[in-house]
């Protein structure tokens, strides 16, 4: 269609009136042509042309992605390829150099990995000395981080090519700011506008971004390189996963190394631990409410249902739902619950146990769980792709978790450590989806992690269907639970209230005791 068009209204006009069409730049070497000076059509943004090429060569991608912090995204930005296309390389560092208003640094310093050549081709082009942080310090030589020569009070501008959290500039800033060095600003290339600015900004670092991830779907979609579709998929994302934390390396350096750093941490010491904002608000409210306690909601009316929540939800972090066991279920019931849930500050956790291959797990979850702050899942079977097909899900809301079936409670359950050992590794590859594990025994050490134990009970061992029930201090200090899940020792209790007001008291003086 470009090419008609170019031949029935662009080259006649050429050559009928050479002053209405200057000139056409066609990179044929690319497949595509930027036509730039027309009558009536401004020249083409250097910006503009930039994020045309680098989507023509495949720098920008688009499809269902995990990012390296586990969460899903519909688009990818991979700029390590631009160095195989030494041309757009030399342009994207020049407007990294343009983006800073400060020209007085005396270094600078390229994140790994990609924003080491962006940095050596600025260094190259303004004659400014560079330094290069390893991910890891040598264990031969020098044993350096750093390389390069600096002294203490030198200032340095960090060049990084994707911003999400901010995590990776931060452990580059720590460090030089460790070696006696003035770090204060850097210029990254794209701001997935993720929440990295703000982050950075707290801890005193200034972020320019040549463009942000709204203003580059514009351009794209004002050369229709992508569909309307495509782009609003993207803003969903983009407003839905706007709040990531930054963990700080020294942090994520004590993450399971210590075998008790999960058992004596506290809950709001976890919650700057993580950067899954969901964990961050289950961890906050347990330590503002000073509750551990998740009720499960074993009804058989949505009636009761509402009215349960009323009676026990000032004393729990959860409501444990299994809505597929109430015949009177609807929509309205569903906003109620949630209305109950954003007043009295509990989350909602629909004990759906999702199972199947990640396509049926996808269109279940859409059905049957997405109303829900959390869902369970037992991979059992399906493996990874169940984890994969909720996140498909999740990912055009945000907001949401998954917490998986580790072990049960019942008698003769089987308890396969290939599975625990699964499931371990499901919690690492999606940190930014999994919260944790329902589970009978101390899994794992990761203060990140929540670990939820059911079958808890103040008063028997257990039932004819072959539940087995413990107290709650075994639960939590024996079986290193962080949440105890209670069902029938509070749903069958004459007083609901006073009831979850025991378990909860129960339950809390158990953690801090832990905590000793």
């Amino acid at each position: 269609l470009y090419h008609v068009l170019l031949t029935i209204f662009v080259i006649p006009n050429a050559l009928y009136k050479p002053a209405v069409f200057s000139y056409i730049n066609i990179f044929s070497d690319q497949y595509h042509y930027n036509v730039l000076k027309m009558a009536g059509m401004p020249e083409l943004s250097k910006l503009e042309q930039c994020v045309l090429e680098l989507h023509q060569i495949g720098v920008v991608k688009f499809g269902d992605f995990t990012l390296k912090s586990g969460m899903q995204s519909p688009i990818y930005f991979d700029l390590r390829i631009i160095t195989s296309y030494p041309k757009l390389l030399h342009t994207v560092s020049e407007m990294l150099w343009a983006a800073s208003p400060i020209r007085t640094f005396d270094h600078l310093c390229g994140v790994a990995y990609t924003g080491i050549p962006l940095a050596t081709v600025i260094s190259q082009i303004e004659g400014l000395p560079m330094l290069v942080r390893r991910k890891e310090s040598k264990s031969y030589g020098t044993k350096k981080l750093v390389e390069g020569v600096f002294s203490a009070g030198d200032s340095c501008l960090i060049v990084e090519d994707v911003l999400v959290s901010g995590t990776s500039v931060y452990e580059t800033v720590e460090t030089l700011q460790g070696l006696g060095l003035q770090v204060s600003e850097a210029v990254v290339f794209l701001d997935r506008e993720q929440g990295g600015v703000k982050n950075l900004a707290e801890l005193g670092v200034k972020i320019i971004p040549v463009v942000t991830l709204t203003q580059m779907m514009s351009i794209l979609r004002r050369h229709d390189r992508v569909s309307q579709s495509v782009a609003g998929e993207v803003a969903s994302f983009i407003a839905a996963n706007n709040n990531t934390t930054i963990v700080p390396q020294k942090q994520q350096v004590d993450v399971g190394l210590k075998t008790n750093a999960r058992l004596h941490k506290s809950f709001s010491e976890r919650a700057h631990d993580t950067s899954n904002p969901l964990s961050r608000r289950l961890f906050n409210i347990m330590h503002e409410k000073k509750t551990n306690l998740c009720v499960a909601a074993d009804v058989d009316t949505a009636g009761d249902l509402l009215k349960l929540a009323e009676e026990v939800g000032q004393h729990v972090c959860i409501l444990k739902t299994h809505t597929d066991c109430l015949p009177d279920l609807t929509s309205a019931v569903i906003s109620q619950l949630q209305q109950l849930a954003k007043k009295m500050n509990f989350l909602l956790l629909e004990d759906r146990k999702f199972v199947d291959i990640g396509s049926t797990v996808s269109k279940q979850y859409r059905q049957q769980g997405a109303w829900a702050h959390m869902v369970t899942a037992a991979p059992v079977l399906g493996g990874d792709g169940v984890i994969r097909g909720i996140a498909a899900e999740i990912m055009k809301t945000g907001d949401r978790g998954v917490v998986l079936v580790a072990e049960m409670s019942s008698e003769g359950a089987l308890r396969s450590a290939a599975y625990v050992d699964a499931c371990r590794k499901m919690a690492d590859d999606h940190p930014h989806l999994v919260l944790g594990f329902v589970c009978q025994s101390d899994l794992t050490a990761d203060p990140r992690l929540v670990q939820m134990t059911p079958g808890v009970s103040l008063s028997c061992d257990g039932d004819s269907l072959g539940q087995r029930y413990v107290s709650p201090t075994i639960a939590v200090t024996d079986k290193g639970a962080d949440i105890i899940i209670v069902g029938r020792g509070i749903t069958k209790a004459d007083d609901r209230t006073t009831a979850a007001q025991l378990y909860q008291r129960a339950a809390y003086e158990a953690y801090t005791a832990r905590l000793q």
